[in-house]
């Protein structure tokens, strides 16, 4: 399960709002800005906002979340930032948005003007159901429903995909060799970009000065171009860094190539590869991959659940796979990348599952499960015949055919007040007592009766911690009090006096 709270940003948000968050990512050149959706569906924006890269309308920085009420209930399904930054999404009903950084047309508006707010990208992509975006330093690439590719912004090395080094101000389908086929994957170094079709080929466009693309060769591609040495296998994951490129296969081999200079590629040195090479040989199936174009860090996750990390971690050059205790790639970005960034919108499914001391409390007087009531004052407690019965010899003896409690669906209690009766009955699920001292006498009197020997020591002693000099005579009250409710059989069995209470 992914914890936002490893990313130090996160440390601004309360336990609440930490609780609250079901979707987040951490972006910026600094990992200074976070974006982070509520289980209500509620956006919130915080940190330095860099270049308007928070869209909430002004240029302020903030330590305290701001709600993007443009976003609020527009479930996002994905979510991408480049490096000036700029951020683009899109929702699950296909819709894109964009905002930030804008000196290059990266947010598809036609203009260079800063994007102080979320708007809409139209051009092009109002009729069509976008299913993932993908940004590199200064330009964005948007993959709809039907597999075609659109991509905007800074073109110095041809990243777009256009054919030429002209900026794009607006989305603009990618076709060329990629005309009529059905891309299903596509990821952005800081100035290249990638695709995967839905036959597992590779395409490769934009910068490739060392070896990004995987051409074998270091020439700039202005258009999209063929993979040719992954043409053995079936790829059906692409992950970007700064500068390298990982693959994963249907069969869970993982290619590495381009730069190498922290040891991004995993092969034990630092050279650059201008084509793919299989790297983890000897380990068990990898399932996941992970990189991001702000950072030379790879990471990646097997079928046993081990992820690896090598690169850039933390100032060191990892250049071989390096085992780790983390459950999922997301921590590595958080804990050892430069910056901390998330390399994806990081999914946060809060831990459903509960021990069984945990059920058990949580199913205490609760109506929906129970199958046994008792009344105590006009006041109904709701219980599980099983638990009483494991739980107390008394329940034990009582729930037994011959007895007539047995049938019964609810049992009238007057011996003890509802607050005493609900602390033992809640103390039968849950192993701990919360009452006052006051009404802990009244608890260590049916813990007697019951022959509960450790609740009783339990009434004992918060009873000795919490006498006071200015409750003592009240405690000392309540004592007789309840010794005096007694039969005279019932005090020769155990009367509550001082010595009853206070003995070890």
């Amino acid at each position: 399960m992914v914890d936002v709270g490893k990313w130090p940003i996160f440390t601004l948000l309360s336990p609440q709002e930490i609780t609250s968050i079901r979707k987040a990512c951490v972006f910026g050149t600094s990992a200074n800005e976070a974006l982070y959706v509520t289980d209500n569906d509620e956006v919130f924006v915080f940190g330095l906002n860099y270049s308007n890269c928070l869209g909430t309308g002004d240029n302020q920085s903030t330590l305290v979340p701001k709600k993007l009420e443009a976003l609020c209930g527009k479930k996002i399904k994905s979510l991408s930032y480049g490096s000036g930054p700029h951020v683009l999404l899109s929702t699950e009903d296909g819709v894109v948005y964009a905002w930030g950084h804008n000196g290059y047309s990266q947010l598809g508006n036609g203009t260079t003007n800063q994007g102080i707010a979320p708007i809409q990208v139209c051009t092009n992509l109002l009729i069509k159901q976008v299913v993932e975006v993908a940004c590199g330093s200064h330009h964005s690439m948007a993959l709809a429903a039907d597999g075609e590719v659109f991509a905007w912004g800074y073109n110095n090395c041809g990243q777009v995909g256009s054919g030429s080094t002209t900026n794009q101000p607006t989305p603009r389908k990618v076709t060329n060799c990629l005309h009529i086929k059905r891309v299903v994957g596509i990821a952005c170094g800081q100035t290249s970009s990638m695709a995967v079709l839905d036959n597992g080929e590779v395409y490769g466009w934009g910068y490739n000065g060392n070896g990004q693309l995987g051409l074998g060769n270091n020439g700039n591609q202005l258009t999209p171009v063929r993979v040719a040495a992954l043409h053995s296998v079936c790829v059906n994951q692409i992950v970007c860094g700064y500068a390298h490129t990982l693959a994963l296969t249907d069969e869970g081999l993982l290619y590495a190539w381009g730069a190498n200079t922290y040891g991004q590629l995993g092969t034990g040195n630092k050279n650059n590869l201008l084509s793919p090479a299989h790297i983890m040989v000897e380990k068990e199936r990898v399932v996941e991959i992970a990189a991001c174009h702000s950072a030379h860090t790879s990471a990646a996750k097997t079928q046993g659940g081990h992820v690896y990390m090598w690169g850039q971690c933390r100032g060191q050059s990892v250049v071989l796979p390096h085992l780790t205790h983390f459950s999922c790639t997301d921590d590595v970005f958080a804990c050892f990348a430069t910056p901390a960034v998330s390399w994806r919108l990081l999914s946060v499914e809060h831990e459903d599952f509960l021990t069984v001391a945990e059920s058990l409390k949580k199913e205490f007087d609760s109506p929906e499960t129970a199958d046994l009531k008792f009344r105590i004052d006009g006041k109904y407690i709701h219980v599980h015949k099983a638990v009483l019965k494991i739980r107390c010899e008394h329940f034990r003896s009582m729930f037994q055919s011959y007895w007539n409690e047995d049938m019964k669906e609810v049992i009238e209690i007057d011996q003890f007040s509802y607050p005493v009766y609900r602390a033992f009955l809640q103390y039968l699920y849950t192993d701990a007592v919360d009452l006052p001292p006051e009404d802990a006498i009244g608890l260590l009197d049916l813990a007697t009766s019951y022959c509960e020997n450790r609740l009783r020591k339990l009434c004992q002693h918060i009873i000795k911690r919490g006498i006071t000099v200015e409750n003592a005579f009240s405690l000392f009250s309540a004592a007789v009090r309840y010794d005096a409710e007694k039969t005279s059989g019932e005090r020769d069995k155990q009367s509550l006096t001082w010595g009853s209470i206070l003995q070890p």
